[in-house]
């Protein structure tokens, strides 16, 4: 059988955050959500999140990790005491046991499989996942004979020049026999300058400790502070875009681009200079999506095109264009081959099939039918000083420039609203509507050389 335990119960003080170090956001996920999802991979029989400071907090951030198992470090006397934790929980469990720490987000599925791999191919008591870092100064050193079998490991401050030219150290990522650890949990001391439990004091008392050295070194890196964050976040902000070119998609500049991890594009997509893409966002085939744009928690369809706008919590549907600088809100659904155009802003509202508002307009609340024509300068205006109100517009209606709808109000079908008008009531199908003052003109008000004639 096999056991993950993450190490999530530290605060992380560097970060100068109230919040838990594990649930610092990156790249659309927490640090946490990150290894939990590396973790997966392997399929452990049992997953444990070992939680302490904002114990609450983490674990209503894993709401949605329904097999995770939480385990409580009260006092965060060290990792050797937070892995203590898990001697009632795990009492009769038999086989191995991953040990993760919540901010190492870079770590992949495949290194943690091949750890495990490697821990039973040597049939270790514990098997440690090293790294060789172009400059380990201010880590401690692994050293090893021919085979990876750990003699010992010697603290940077303690090591003689020669030592120190050893590059091998820790990640603080382990597999241990659970049964052997176990053994060792409870003979462990605070004999050290932090007056903590150290986990890596177990080796003391097993038989055979092994090394696995990491391909990536990177991997190796956990999160302690916001410098380490943004290193981070271009770690995987290149795997990510590396992902999807390896899968179809074109990019333009990509270093310029951000995708997050919970993001899915289809092959023969197109992403343009600046553009950034988040949460639970889908591209379907043939669209360009950019440049300048940003889409959040959206679905855009195929062949669509997105140029300098934005897209929150919204649904674009296939062959639409989008832009210059639109701005689809939350809760809006548009149809297929739709077009919104310069300065136009649609907030929680449906457009029907091959509707127009080519510029500078504002929808809100509205229900809008197929090839309706929105003016330029439309409004609904939607908002009564205490609540929103719906405005309909039926099929193949138009609306002349610098209409106001005043909402709630009901367009008909195949209606024309005169320029200018300023609509506070129904209109019936097939009819003209306008609604504005008639025009005044007062002959001689003004001299000829411009001045207001008394």
């Amino acid at each position: 059988m096999l056991a993950v335990a993450i190490l999530a119960a530290g605060k992380g003080t560097r970060m100068k955050s109230d919040l838990p170090k594990v649930l610092q956001e990156l790249g659309g996920r927490s640090l946490v959500q990150w290894v939990l999802s590396s973790a997966k991979t392997i399929k452990p029989d049992r997953s444990l999140v070992i939680v302490g400071y904002g114990a609450s907090q983490v674990q209503a951030a894993l709401v949605d990790e329904p097999d995770v198992e939480f385990v409580l470090q009260a006092e965060q006397l060290g990792t050797g005491h937070a892995i203590q934790q898990l001697l009632a929980p795990l009492k009769d469990f038999d086989g191995e046991l991953v040990v993760l720490t919540g901010d190492t987000p870079l770590l992949r599925s495949e290194t943690i499989a091949d750890l495990v791999t490697s821990h039973r191919d040597c049939q270790a008591s514990a098997t440690v996942l090293t790294a060789i870092l172009p400059d380990p100064t201010g880590y401690g050193r692994v050293f090893c004979d021919q085979q990876n079998k750990i003699e010992y490991i010697i603290e940077h401050r303690d090591c003689t020049q020669a030592q120190r030219q050893n590059r091998r150290v820790s990640s603080g990522v382990y597999c241990f026999n659970w049964q052997e650890l176990a053994i060792a949990l409870p003979q462990l001391t605070t004999k050290n300058d932090q007056k903590e439990y150290y986990l890596t004091e177990v080796f003391n008392y097993m038989k055979s400790v092994y090394a696995f050295d990491v391909q990536d070194y990177e991997e190796s890196f956990g999160i302690n502070d916001r410098l380490q964050l943004a290193h981070a976040y271009a770690v995987l902000q290149s795997r990510i875009r590396d992902k999807w070119m390896r899968l179809g998609v074109t990019m333009l500049l990509p270093e310029s681009i951000t995708i997050d991890a919970t993001v899915e594009l289809a092959p023969n997509v197109s992403i343009e200079p600046q553009t950034h893409l988040r949460g639970n966002t889908k591209v379907g085939s043939g669209s360009t999506i950019g440049p300048g744009s940003t889409i959040i928690d959206s679905e855009i369809g195929e062949n669509v095109q997105v140029t300098y706008s934005v897209i929150d919590s919204s649904k674009v549907g296939d062959r639409c264009r989008v832009g210059p600088y639109a701005h689809v809100r939350a809760q809006s659904v548009i149809a297929n081959d739709c077009r919104l155009g310069n300065f136009v802003e649609i907030k929680n509202s449906q457009l029907g099939e091959k509707t127009n508002a080519a510029h500078l307009s504002y929808l809100g609340d509205a229900k809008i039918g197929s090839k309706v024509n929105i003016g330029a300068g439309t409004v609904t205006a939607n908002f009564d000083g205490w609540q929103k109100h719906q405005t309909m517009i039926g099929d193949r209606s138009k609306t002349g420039s610098n209409s106001v709808l005043c909402a709630p109000v009901i367009i008909g079908e195949n209606v024309n609203i005169g320029a200018g008008s300023v609509i506070t009531k129904d209109v019936p199908d097939n009819a003209l509507a306008i609604a504005r003052a008639h025009q005044i003109n007062k002959q001689d008000y003004y001299d000829s050389d411009g001045r207001k004639k008394s």
